[in-house]
């Protein structure tokens, strides 16, 4: 019998549902609670921006698709300065320890 492994087998798909029922949980886990939460917050508004911006764009002047513009890559700049900012006080902990 040929037992093959999988990237998606019961195997993984196991760890993977074991590892998000940690980040509820007082347990360690592979994932991080606050990155999760915010992606998906993230991932809401950019499809929500985007559905905006297909249903509006006949309407819209290029102050209004500046504006818009602007209001993503303030989100994402900031989104990356918090994500980066956590990494550099994780690693100072880290090295006091």
């Amino acid at each position: 019998m040929n037992n093959k492994k999988y990237f998606f087998g019961w195997g993984n798909i196991k760890k993977v549902i074991t590892e998000i029922i940690r980040i509820y949980s007082n347990k360690r886990s592979f994932f991080s609670k606050k990155r999760i939460e915010s992606g998906i917050a993230f991932i809401i508004a950019q499809w929500g921006m985007i559905f905006y911006l297909l249903k509006k764009y006949p309407d819209l002047t290029m102050v209004d698709i500046s504006m818009w513009a602007a209001i993503e890559f303030g989100i994402s700049g900031y989104i990356i300065h918090q994500i980066q900012k956590e990494k550099k006080s994780d690693t100072n902990s880290e090295e006091n320890n």
